[in-house]
C-alpha cells in the first residue's frame, strides 16, 4: 500500500449508519484517524431495522432508470450514482464476503436475506482499519470555540478534530437515533434547511367504524393506484398495499407518497384513485356489472361474474354509498378507478424515510458546508427523497463514499 501523502488527521464521524460508515471506509483506507459517534448503544441501527424483513440492498434496472427514480434531485445525485451505483455497491457487499441475488422485481438482496451479517463483516474491515466507534454518544453541537460537544453516561466529552462528518439521517423512526435534533443546530448557524417531511409513508383516510373492524390489516393485491401532482403530471404504479387502523399504507402507497404528499400541501386534498381489476377492461367490467343478476344478492353478483370479494368489495361498498352501488355505470366506473379521499400523511416518525433537510445549494463540491468550513454532510440529513426499493440505501451509501471524498480532497487542497 503506498505511503499516505498527507500527514494523519483526526476525523470524527457523527451518525454510524450506511452514509457515515462509508465516509469512515474513505477516510481510514486513506491512513487517518477517524472516531465515529453514535447516539445508540449500538452501531447501524435503523440499518439493521431496514433489514428485518429482508435486506433489499439496492435494485438491479438500468442506471439512467434509477437515477431517474430521485425526482427532482436526479440530476444533483447523478454523479454520485455513476460513481458508486448498483453495481459497484454489489462488488463492494461482495467484497466483504457477502453473496447478493436479484429478485424476480429485480430488487437486489443479500443470499441470507438479513444485514446483521453484512453489518458484522463491515464493522470487523472498519476496526481492523483502525476506525474506532463511540457509541451512547449524543452529538449537543459546538461550543463558543467549535470543539464537538457530546453527552455520555459518564458526562460531556469534547472533540477538536480536523474536519467533522455529519450523517445523522432525518427524522424518521427517531426510536433508532434519527431524531433530528442536530436541525436547530446547523440553521442557528445560518444553514438553510427545507422543512422535513414525511416520505414513503401512509396515509389517513377517516374509515368508518364497519370498515375498520372488518378489514384492517387486510392486503389489497394486484391493484393500480393513479394520482395527478400539483403540476398535473399522472403518477401510476401497480403493485399491493394494506388497510391500517388510520388509512392505507405498504408499497403502492410509499412509491406514491411525495406527489399525494405535494398534493395535500398545495391543494389540501390528495384523491387517489384505484382500478381493483387491472386484468379486466372497462368494457368488461361494464359488461359484467350489467349482467342481470336475478335474486342473486349485489355482492353475490359481483364475486361470480368479477371475483371481487372480501376487501376489495368492502371498499366499494366505503367509498361509493348505496346509492352508486345501485347504479351500474358508477359501479362499474368506480370499480376501474376507485376515488380514494387521502386526508394526511401519517407523522414523520412513522414513515420510512423523510423529505427536505440541508439544501443542495449549501454545500460545494465535496459536500462541505459553505457557511461551515470543515463540517461535511451526507445521507438523509440532505435534501433528497427516493421510493423504497434499493434506492434509499443506495444514496446513502453513495452520498457517503463522496462525502469521505470530498473531506480528503479539501484537505488535500489546505
Amino acid at each position: 500500500m503506498p505511503p499516505n501523502p498527507l500527514p494523519s488527521c483526526r476525523f470524527a464521524i457523527i451518525g454510524a449508519g450506511p452514509a457515515g460508515l462509508m465516509a469512515a471506509e474513505q477516510l481510514a483506507a486513506a491512513g487517518h484517524a477517524v472516531e465515529v459517534f453514535d447516539a445508540m448503544p449500538s452501531v447501524g441501527r435503523k440499518f439493521l431495522m431496514a433489514g428485518k424483513g429482508g435486506m433489499n440492498i439496492t435494485h438491479s434496472e438500468p442506471l439512467p432508470d434509477f437515477i431517474a427514480r430521485y425526482g427532482a434531485r436526479a440530476d444533483w445525485l447523478a454523479p454520485l450514482l455513476q460513481d458508486f451505483g448498483p453495481e459497484a455497491l454489489r462488488a463492494w457487499i461482495h467484497g466483504l464476503g457477502v453473496d447478493t441475488f436479484i429478485g424476480s422485481s429485480g430488487r437486489v438482496f443479500p443470499t441470507e436475506m438479513k444485514a446483521a451479517p453484512l453489518l458484522r463483516a463491515w464493522l470487523h474491515r472498519l476496526r481492523e482499519a483502525g476506525v474506532v466507534f463511540h457509541v451512547r454518544h449524543r452529538w449537543l453541537g459546538w461550543t463558543d470555540s467549535g470543539d464537538l460537544r457530546f453527552s455520555t453516561p459518564e458526562g460531556e466529552v469534547r472533540r477538536n478534530p480536523a474536519a467533522t462528518l455529519l450523517a445523522l439521517g432525518g427524522a424518521s423512526w427517531p426510536q433508532l437515533g434519527s431524531d433530528a435534533a442536530w436541525l436547530p443546530w446547523l440553521a442557528a448557524r445560518g444553514v438553510v434547511i427545507e422543512p422535513l417531511q414525511p416520505a414513503n409513508c401512509g396515509f389517513d383516510v377517516g374509515w368508518s367504524e364497519h370498515f375498520r373492524a372488518r378489514f384492517v390489516g387486510e392486503p389489497l393485491k394486484n391493484v393500480v393506484a393513479r394520482c395527478g401532482g400539483p403540476d398535473g403530471r399522472l403518477w401510476q404504479r401497480a403493485g399491493e398495499c394494506l388497510i391500517s387502523a388510520t388509512g392505507i399504507e405498504g408499497g403502492l402507497i410509499y412509491a406514491l407518497s411525495a406527489p399525494l404528499r405535494e398534493l395535500l400541501r398545495v391543494e389540501g386534498r390528495a384523491r387517489l384513485a384505484l382500478d381493483l381489476l387491472p386484468d379486466f377492461s372497462a368494457e368488461r367490467v361494464a359488461t359484467e356489472v350489467a349482467h342481470p343478476r336475478g335474486a342473486r344478492s349485489l355482492s353475490s353478483h359481483l364475486q361470480s361474474r368479477l371475483g371481487l370479494k372480501g376487501v376489495k368489495l368492502g371498499l366499494l361498498y366505503e367509498c361509493l354509498g348505496k346509492a352508486a352501488m345501485r347504479d351500474p355505470v358508477q359501479l362499474a366506473a368506480a370499480i376501474k378507478a376507485l376515488p380514494l379521499e387521502l386526508v394526511a400523511p401519517r407523522p414523520i416518525a412513522e414513515a420510512i424515510s423523510t423529505a427536505g433537510g440541508i439544501r443542495i445549494e449549501e454545500c460545494d463540491a465535496n459536500l462541505m458546508l459553505a457557511r461551515l468550513p470543515g463540517v461535511f454532510v451526507a445521507g438523509e440529513m440532505l435534501d433528497w427523497e427516493a421510493p423504497t426499493g434499493g434506492y434509499l440505501l443506495t444514496a446513502c451509501f453513495a452520498t457517503g463514499r463522496a462525502a469521505g471524498q470530498g473531506t480528503l480532497r479539501w484537505l488535500a487542497g489546505r
